[in-house]
């Protein structure tokens, strides 16, 4: 590693995987816990930098400048949480498995921003995206085909148990199958025809058989993500808008869902140009060929049912990283518990909510951590604890996709009642959903339902948690801050928290001297004058200006 990407202090438990797809880059950091058995997204950022929209064969000059500058972006979000250089992992996929020049290209990323580029094979893809899956989804003790449809090639892999039994790489991507033939005016026939040929070229089905087929067939990258979004959203249907029967939303879709959405993005005329570019933004342009790919894929596979994983190559990466990392013990399997959380958090938040979510819950290890180190709140706080916390801070906005007031509510509702969190005890889910629950407006009474039920020692963690959370939720919800930093300081007299962004000094505000004050300013008063009433102590808010 180049010592323009090294830092100083460095962290030993965060992790970095960089993802150059054909079409998009995307940089993935996680914190992982110190047992290596789990991992938990603090950053991600994604660039639409399509390496080969110039050339199919080659990187072209122009490809290689925007590479750079995304790559310089995203070395200065690594460098802004302390990653140490061997804890960083960049990989390539089919663009530059093809490109002519692929040599120049790696040593061009290594010069100029210090990052060593892994030019992945479609088999090494295909496995990496199978324990990406892994991570998310509750399959590893059934036989799985994993379908990645990318830019430039589409991964087929059939793994049980950890263990991959058959993985094939097909040169099928949405941006290669849009250059050739939407671009060309060659036509949808057309463009059937050559991927049904491709499959059946490569002994795809005869593979499968002779491996002993699969039980559950599992969907990942951003394609198929999005199909499932079109079919939730009723695309197909005309409906487009938020339907949530029961809290429930099953990332899965079937063979008559997936030719509805194909039928409707197919359509001809102006109305529904406009209409797919406002559903599905900088994909809009690929998103013809993605979907025609997959029912052709539907077809000649005999699928009728496909499960959609949000975790696939990147998280893959990091999976591999840690088992390095951990020499083999960290276990591909373990913590069913907070996969459930992550699978729940993803399924409900966008892109922006989960940024949010994120934030929030790194607040809140921070406060938590410091709140602990003191220990004089006659209560033990436990790793445990820690762990209903960030899971709070992680679901704390899921109710806000149902539109309506009182989101805290529906959030509670949908931890509640929606049998989504896996391995907890119902006792473990009512903390979580009322955590969640007293996020924002009234704080809990202590005297009243439902934790009048609550045994004393019960209460009074519930109580410091709700206080972590609803400070957290407070501070992150300021959009001017941009944490990079949080450090938790405490004095005979005071605990003082400081917010830092990066590259600049942070100014003090305390409870008695905020100047500009805005709701969100309002309401960290009154969070402080709760801290001050609960634990007979001040504090004072240091954040950047």
């Amino acid at each position: 590693m180049n010592s323009n990407l090294l830092s100083n202090p460095i962290s030993s438990e965060v992790f970095t995987s960089i993802d150059l797809g054909t079409n998009s880059f995307k940089l993935l950091i996680v914190q992982a816990e110190p047992s290596g058995r789990s991992f938990v997204p603090i950053e991600r950022l994604k660039e639409p930098v399509v390496l080969s929209r110039e050339s199919p064969t080659s990187i072209s000059s122009q490809s290689q400048a925007r590479a750079l500058q995304s790559l310089r972006k995203f070395k200065s979000l690594i460098l802004s949480h302390h990653v140490s250089g061997d804890r960083i992992r960049c990989v390539a996929t089919e663009a530059l498995r093809r490109a002519e020049n692929q040599e120049e290209f790696v040593d061009a990323v290594f010069e100029d921003v210090g990052l060593k580029v892994d030019v992945l094979s479609g088999e090494e893809e295909a496995r990496l995206v199978y324990l990406g899956v892994l991570q998310f989804l509750p399959v590893f003790e059934k036989s799985v085909l994993c379908v990645d449809i990318g830019g430039g090639s589409t991964e087929f892999v059939v793994g049980k148990c950890g263990d991959v039994k058959l993985a094939v790489s097909l040169k099928l991507g949405h941006v290669n199958l849009t250059q050739m033939f939407m671009k060309n005016g060659i036509g949808l026939k057309e463009m059937r025809d050559y991927i049904r040929h491709a499959i059946d070229e490569s002994r795809l089905a005869e593979k499968l058989n002779e491996s002993d087929g699969f039980e559950v067939v599992v969907g990942s990258s951003g394609t198929i993500r999005a199909i499932e979004n079109a079919v939730f959203s009723g695309y197909g249907a005309d409906l487009c808008d938020f339907n949530l029967e029961g809290y429930k939303r099953d990332w899965r879709f079937g063979t008559r869902e997936l030719s509805s959405v194909v039928a409707k993005l197919c359509s001809e005329g102006d109305e529904e140009l406009i209409r797919r570019e406002g559903f599905f933004k900088r994909r809009s342009e690929f998103i013809v060929a993605g979907a025609v790919l997959l029912e052709e894929i539907f077809k000649a596979l005999g699928i009728e049912d496909m499960e959609v994983s949000e975790y696939a190559l990147a998280e893959g990466v990091i999976a591999d990283s840690l088992a390095k990392a951990f020499d083999g013990s960290y276990d591909l399997n373990a913590n069913a518990r907070w996969r459930s959380v992550m699978r729940l958090a993803t399924r409900f938040s966008g892109k922006k909510r989960m940024t949010h979510a994120i934030h929030c819950a790194k607040i809140a290890k921070e406060i938590y951590l410091g709140l602990r180190k003191c220990n004089d709140f006659k209560v033990i706080l436990d790793d445990k604890d820690l762990e209903y916390l960030e899971a709070a801070c992680f679901l704390h906005n899921i109710g806000i996709i149902t539109g309506k007031k009182g989101y805290h509510k529906q959030s509670y509702h949908i931890i509640k009642n929606g049998d989504h969190l896996h391995s907890y005890t119902a006792e473990e889910i009512e903390l979580i959903a009322m955590l969640v629950r007293y996020q924002r407006k009234k704080f809990p009474k202590l005297d009243r339902a439902p934790l009048k039920g609550f045994t004393g020692e019960a209460k009074r963690k519930f109580i410091i948690l709700c206080l972590i959370t609803r400070l957290s939720v407070t501070l992150q919800r300021n959009e001017n801050m941009d944490l990079q930093e949080v450090e938790f300081i405490e004095s005979s007299e005071i605990f003082k928290l400081v917010l830092k962004r990066q590259h600049q000094e942070p100014v003090e505000v305390g409870c008695q001297d905020q100047v500009n004050k805005n709701s969100d300013e309002s309401q960290l008063e009154k969070e402080v004058e709760h801290f001050k009433r609960l634990y007979k102590k001040e504090m004072v808010i240091v954040f950047p200006s």
